[in-house]
């Protein structure tokens, strides 16, 4: 049986981001970023409501501060009581999670969208993706990216202007370029 690009997509397999299945979704989801991006002075409710039109999941008392960038949305699932604040970038190809009372920071990079390093596959127009888990209850400071197959844990704070480049362990505080944890929580 073969599967259509998107599938593929979201299987994490590698995928034409061309196709026209793919392209038509994204200009759905820059349809709808446009409509949520010029919402800022909407009432909590109306913009909540607004999240879930797109979202996969979007937790009760979950807030994304305008202006926000995505894919797809589609494969974007918040926990209750995340909170984004503005201009954060979620590159969704796969599923991205984020737990219940998560907050983030301005400017943060959330890049579940990763290429082949093969040039010739990156000449041919693949892409694939790696989901992103994020647990509950984390904070990730103001301009940190998080890198494709990221898992951080519950509890954990990512420092400002970090770069994670590997999976952070629950009430782990990581910092730096690229992040490296520098306490295990509060037992330290």
């Amino acid at each position: 049986m073969t599967r259509t690009e998107k599938q593929k997509m979201l299987a994490g397999a590698p995928y034409d981001a061309r196709d026209d299945e793919l392209q038509a979704d994204l200009s759905a989801t820059a349809r709808w970023l446009a409509r949520y991006n010029a919402s800022p002075g909407t009432a909590p409710d109306a913009r909540r409501a607004l999240l879930a039109e797109r979202l996969g999941a979007v937790g009760e008392g979950s807030t994304i501060r305008p202006p926000f960038h995505c894919d797809y949305g589609f494969n974007i699932r918040l926990g209750a009581g995340v909170f984004l604040n503005f201009n954060c970038v979620i590159l969704d190809v796969v599923e991205v999670t984020i737990g219940d009372k998560t907050q983030i920071g301005p400017n943060v990079q959330i890049l579940a969208a990763d290429h082949p390093r093969d040039a010739l596959e990156r000449e041919a127009g693949l892409e694939f993706g790696r989901p992103i888990h994020i647990g509950r209850n984390v904070w990730i400071g103001g301009g940190a990216i998080i890198l494709p197959g990221i898992t951080v844990g519950d509890d954990a704070i990512i420092g400002a202007g970090s770069v994670v480049t590997r999976d952070v362990p629950a009430g782990a505080t990581a910092v730096g370029n690229p992040a490296r944890v520098r306490s295990q929580g509060p037992a330290d």
